[in-house]
Formats: structure tokens, C-alpha cells, sequence
């Protein structure tokens, strides 16, 4: 198949061990009412047939290029391979078990287009097991919703600091002379490497766009080994904290405390109850002692704590206390 046009855009598609739904990923692509993008496949190192899924892609549609890392680098060095090797306007990402809407690229490259800004983000849903042995889409989420909806052209965080909230690398298209003049990567060996990323691409960008269409189906896998879907385990917690920390951190670097004040108020009612949930049964003192000393931390560095429900502040002096 060849592209009426030169390509726009270039996805980014990294991939290991996600056999069971690489092809989905890249039919969800071909699918995209943009046709004029390009796809740079990255094998990390797969022990199923991720790689072999990729070559037949790749085989069938010059759209498609594939490289093959000879060893695992994760995530985020699968992410930097491709940004190596990008030429066209814009870049995207789509990890290999999600799957874009049909109108995502659309909606987010013509987003820049009329509005020249750097980065363009849309809403997200979460794809989960229907029970049957298949996938169902969710609804937006609230704090998904904030940061998005309604549409905007041309803001910053000054002007909407909820939008720190869409801490995904997925959700989003950006043109790459942001990436060049940043010199921004991901950070390696690190899970949620894409958090402390985001936060550094809305402080870069001299304007943004958000978008409330979904644009992302985010798999939450039925056999439960997405990253996400691993915050029992203690190293998985302490990047996750690192993460969050360093995403507030790049607010404040640049001068963002409206944006800052957002997400640590996103932090202690979302993601901090159902961190205290695992923590109350966890098996080792130290997932309490690593979670108590963030919150304190995150507490702290607020002067005071935010408006928050009767419920999270019981949450909050719980993790306090450990």
C-alpha cells in the first residue's frame, strides 16, 4: 500500500512480548483516516512472535519499518530508538497493546495544523476484560476529562495547569522540533518514564492544544502484566513514586505552581488511596515506609494540604503515618 502523500507524522510503536495484540495495535493504525503517516516498529528484544507480527506489517505495508533490539532495553529505550529515527513534522506514540481510535491522528495533526501550536492531547480510555475473553472500552475518566475538555488551541499551563494531568506519552502528537530543540528522551531503566516527559513537553511547548474526542484505548490486560497493573511490587512503587515526584518537580523548575498544585490535589485523591489499599495488606514494611515518606514529602512541599474530601484526608494521614 503507498501513501497518496508524504508522510505527516511518525508513530511510535515499541513492543515486547505483546504477541496477543501487536496486530490489533497496527490494524488500528491502518485503520486511521490520516493515511499520510509513517510507523517505526521497535522489537525490544521479544521472546514470542511480537517481531515476527512486525515484519509481516512491515512486509505488506511500506508504511511500516521495524528494528529489532538485540537486547532488552525497555520501554523507554525502545521510545528513544524510534525518536532516532524520525524525519517527518510530528511524532506519536502508540504502545503495542492499545489501539488509537480511527480518527486519532486526524484530530491530532490537524489540531497543529490550524493552530501551530507544538503539542496537541486528547482523551484516553481504559480497554479492560469484558469476562468473555475480550476487550470493552470504558468512559473517560474525571481527571482525564479535566485536563481536556473542553477543547483548547494555542493554551499553556499557566492558562490551564489541569492539563498536567495527561502524564501519557500515547495520548498526544507533537512536533519534533520541540523534541530537537529540548533534546528531550526518555529516561532509562525507569518504569512511567513517560510522566516526568510530559510535564517537561507542556513546560517546553510554546503553546498547546487539548482535545476531549478519545483518541486511546489503554489495555488493561486480562493476565494482569502491564506495568500499570504491577504496583504491589516494590521497585515497580518506588519508579512509580520517583516518577510522580519528578513530574511535580519539572512544574516548579519551570514555574508552573498552579500546575504543580494540580497534580500533587490529582496525586493524594486518585492515585494515593489506591496505593494505601495495597499498602494496608502488603507483606513488606518497606512498600509502607517508601509510600509514608513520599507522602510526607508531597505533603510538605505543598505548605499545606489542598482542598480535599473528608475520605482522602483520612487516606493522606494514614500514609502520613507510616
Amino acid at each position: 500500500m503507498t501513501p497518496p502523500h508524504a508522510p505527516v507524522v511518525t508513530v511510535i510503536v515499541p513492543g515486547f512480548d505483546v504477541a496477543a495484540y501487536a496486530a490489533e495495535a497496527l490494524s488500528s493504525l491502518r485503520a486511521q483516516t490520516l493515511t499520510d503517516w509513517t510507523a517505526v516498529l521497535v522489537d525490544d528484544a521479544s521472546r514470542d512472535g511480537t517481531g515476527a507480527i512486525f515484519d509481516t506489517a512491515a512486509a505488506r505495508d511500506p508504511r511500516f519499518r521495524v528494528v529489532h533490539h538485540r537486547s532488552q532495553g525497555g520501554l523507554s529505550a525502545a521510545r528513544n530508538t524510534g525518536l532516532d529515527l524520525v524525519e517527518t513534522r510530528y511524532v506519536a506514540f502508540l504502545d503495542a497493546d492499545d489501539r488509537y481510535t480511527p480518527r486519532a491522528l486526524e484530530l491530532l495533526v490537524g489540531a497543529l495544523e490550524r493552530s501551530g501550536s507544538d503539542l496537541a492531547a486528547g482523551a484516553y480510555v481504559r480497554l479492560r476484560p469484558d469476562g468473555s475473553g475480550g476487550y470493552a472500552a470504558g468512559h473517560v475518566q474525571p481527571w482525564v476529562a479535566a485536563a481536556t475538555d473542553p477543547a483548547r488551541s494555542g493554551t499553556t499551563l499557566a492558562e490551564h495547569p489541569e492539563a498536567s494531568g495527561n502524564i501519557v506519552a500515547w495520548s498526544k502528537v507533537s512536533r519534533m522540533d520541540l523534541w530537537r530543540r529540548t533534546g528531550l528522551r526518555f529516561p532509562l531503566g525507569k518504569a512511567y518514564e513517560d510522566q516526568i516527559v510530559a510535564q517537561q513537553l507542556y513546560t517546553s511547548a510554546r503553546a498547546f492544544d487539548v482535545l476531549p474526542d478519545v483518541v486511546v484505548e489503554w489495555r488493561e490486560r486480562a493476565d494482569g502484566t502491564s506495568i500499570t497493573q504491577q504496583k504491589s511490587e516494590l521497585p515497580v512503587l518506588r519508579d512509580y513514586l520517583e516518577a510522580l515526584d519528578g513530574g511535580i518537580e519539572a512544574l516548579e523548575a519551570a514555574g508552573q505552581p498552579r500546575a504543580a498544585a494540580s497534580r500533587v490535589r490529582l496525586i493524594l485523591s486518585m492515585d494515593l488511596p489506591t496505593l494505601v489499599e495495597i499498602g494496608r495488606h502488603h507483606p513488606d514494611e518497606a512498600y509502607r515506609r517508601a509510600l509514608g515518606a513520599f507522602t510526607r514529602a508531597l505533603t510538605a512541599r505543598t505548605g499545606g494540604l489542598p482542598v480535599l474530601s473528608s475520605a482522602t484526608h483520612a487516606v493522606v494521614a494514614e500514609a502520613e503515618a507510616w
